[in-house]
C-alpha cells in the first residue's frame, strides 16, 4: 500500500487542522492505521491508532481530548481532526499502515510495516 499525508500548514495556537492520509494500490480495510510525529530534534513519537473496522482508537495522553482518529474505508482515507493546537504540536505528521487480521490497534514505530512520507504542522504561538 502507498500512503500520502495532506492537510498540514501554518496555523495559529487555539486553531484547527485535519490530516488526511490516502491509500493507493490496496483498500486500507485490511490494515490498522496510526498517526505519529516528528518535531525537530526529536525522536518520533506516536499520536493516535485505529483499526481496521475503526470501533478501537487509541490516543497519547498529549493529544487526548483534543485529537480525534477516524477512517473512511470507502475513500481509503484515514483522517486526523486536531482542535485546540498547541505550540508544542508542531511536527512532521506521518501515518502508517500494518496488515493485520485482527482488530487490534498498533501503537509502536516497529508495529508498522507502511509509512507515507509526512505533512508539516507548524502551530505558532
Amino acid at each position: 500500500v502507498q500512503l500520502q499525508a495532506s492537510g498540514g500548514g501554518l496555523v495559529q495556537a487555539g486553531g484547527s487542522l485535519r490530516l488526511s492520509c490516502a491509500a493507493s494500490a490496496r483498500p486500507i480495510s485490511i490494515y490498522a492505521m496510526g498517526w505519529f510525529r516528528q518535531a525537530p530534534g526529536k525522536e518520533r513519537e506516536f499520536v493516535a491508532a485505529i483499526s481496521r473496522s475503526g470501533d478501537n482508537t487509541y490516543y497519547s495522553d498529549s493529544v487526548k481530548g483534543r485529537f480525534t482518529i477516524s477512517r473512511d474505508n470507502a475513500k481509503n482515507t484515514v483522517y486526523l481532526q486536531m482542535n485546540s493546537l498547541k505550540p508544542e504540536d508542531t511536527a512532521i505528521y506521518y501515518c502508517a499502515a500494518r496488515l493485520t487480521l485482527n482488530t487490534a490497534v498498533v501503537l509502536t514505530n516497529q508495529g508498522y510495516d507502511y509509512w507515507g512520507p509526512g505533512t508539516l504542522v507548524t502551530v505558532s504561538s
